[in-house]
């Protein structure tokens, strides 16, 4: 499954690992987020990197005290039609400052890309080679935007421009 990172396809230096699977000693690894839980102080102290997948129906509470341990986050999109992972992503960039890596995995389509990325991932996994270089072109397309959001890319000049007139003209009109 092809990985686009900061517009980039590129390989994941991550290995999943499933519920029942054994953990590698060291080597960069992804956990699922009920497994992490029972076992983080020692999946923490071990060698390497350690990420965690979230299911959009989860809390993000629980991972609060290991914000800042973890590499990655990978949020789940069951379908295309469940967007409770745009509101995790926004949560975990705006709320709690998590300034890891952001991963959109599941039903990660190429027409919310750029929703996805406003909302705070910067890495996707998709599931066809065509997709993974739309994603990776569509991301240098889009540099204005005139909404604030979890990807930290300021808004357009010229709002910010037009809002004091607009305040204003609002007073002269008062």
């Amino acid at each position: 499954m092809p990985l686009v990172k900061h517009g980039k396809i590129t390989a994941d230096e991550f290995v999943r690992v499933a519920d029942d699977a054994a953990i590698p000693a060291e080597g960069n690894v992804l956990i699922p987020l009920a497994r992490f839980l029972e076992h983080a102080e020692a999946l923490l102290h071990r060698a390497g990197k350690v990420g965690v997948v979230v299911p959009n129906n989860r809390d993000l509470d629980d991972l609060e005290p290991y914000f800042e341990k973890l590499a990655l986050i990978a949020l789940v999109f069951p379908s295309f039609r469940d967007g409770r992972a745009y509101s995790q992503a926004r949560l975990l960039r705006e709320r709690y400052g998590y300034d890891g890596e952001l991963r959109a995995t599941g039903q990660v389509l190429r027409d919310q890309f750029v929703f996805m990325t406003r909302a705070g991932f910067d890495a996707f996994e998709v599931k066809k080679d065509s997709d993974a270089h739309a994603f990776a072109e569509t991301i240098a397309r889009y540099t204005v935007f005139y909404q604030p959001t979890g990807d930290g890319r300021p808004i357009a000049l010229r709002q910010r421009l037009l809002m004091p007139r607009a305040a204003s003209r609002l007073q002269r009109a008062s």
